[in-house]
């Protein structure tokens, strides 16, 4: 039996450029006992920190015939805190067990002086920010001994500070760290009708080398007197809009790794792989039987 903090040897399979699922919980066995025909998947990093346990298993099974993103969201990169230790120490651990083709965290900051927020809260765009965060991607780089993407978020303020657009902000990111970019399309969507930018822009204006992998997912509308506001809640499926914008991305990219984003209100296994096979079709993707 190999233990949680075993280095795996055997070799991983690859992230290729088709869509992939967010693979949770609830979907774990049916997903194990269908073996669906998709190349990849994504978990999100910290549901498997513990040492041993059912989630490692399951992970454990699924990488023998999957490609595997590990995708984070509580590093608090850009707090002004000092970077979590221990939480690194469990990240690296992982890594080395699932050795996945990918491994991606947020264009954001979660945490003050060790108290968190649930939430994924946007960056200032501004130089001294970009030289802190750009630090900080550096220090996990080297702790993990490999490149990491970084995702634009979607935010919902704006800094009067801001020195610089956000996609001034992650392409100067990527260049001085030597990150990836993780591109989420339904993020620079919300971001976009939220501030009044146009998306296209924002994604014409990252150089095509940058970008390693593109996130799909489903947004809220909410209306007040004061107008809409759009909303990240991945709890829906792709709109249309998104789905125009994510073909007009990659008209100018080529085909990246998609991975199709779903974390609350889980529809169906099947719905779910019929999102992937959308954006496989918007590909001119074919596929090929999972061995």
């Amino acid at each position: 039996m190999v233990t949680a903090s075993a280095t795996r040897t055997d070799a991983a399979h690859p992230v290729p450029a088709q869509a992939g699922i967010g693979l949770r919980a609830p979907h774990h066995r049916e997903f194990l006992e269908q073996r669906p025909q998709i190349p990849w998947v994504e978990v999100h990093s910290e549901n498997f920190f513990a040492a041993g346990g059912r989630q490692l298993e399951v992970l454990d099974a699924v990488r023998r015939d999957y490609g595997i993103s590990l995708h984070g969201v509580g590093l608090s990169i850009g707090s002004t805190d000092r970077l979590d230790a221990e939480h690194l120490r469990r990240l690296k651990r992982l890594v080395e067990r699932t050795q996945p083709a990918l491994v991606s965290e947020h264009l954001s900051w979660s945490s003050v002086n060790g108290v968190f927020s649930n939430d994924l809260l946007p960056m200032p765009h501004t130089a001294e920010a970009l030289a802190h965060f750009s630090a900080h991607v550096s220090e996990v780089q080297d702790f993990l001994k490999r490149q990491i993407l970084i995702e634009n978020v979607s935010s919902y303020l704006r800094f009067p500070e801001n020195s610089m657009t956000e996609w001034q902000f992650i392409t100067e990111l990527a260049q001085h760290s030597g990150c990836g970019i993780l591109l989420d399309v339904n993020n620079v969507y919300v971001s976009a009708r939220n501030h009044g930018f146009d998306a296209d822009a924002f994604i014409a204006a990252i150089p095509v080398a940058l970008i390693q992998e593109i996130h799909l997912a489903g947004h809220t509308v909410v209306s007040d007197e004061d107008g809409e506001l759009l909303i990240d809640t991945h709890d829906a499926p792709v709109t249309d809009q998104v789905w125009d914008l994510y073909a007009r991305t990659i008209a100018r990219t080529g085909l990246l790794p998609t991975l199709i984003e779903w974390d609350s209100q889980l529809p169906t296994l099947d719905r779910l792989i019929a999102e992937a096979r959308r954006a496989d079709a918007l590909a001119g993707v074919r596929h090929a039987r999972v061995a």
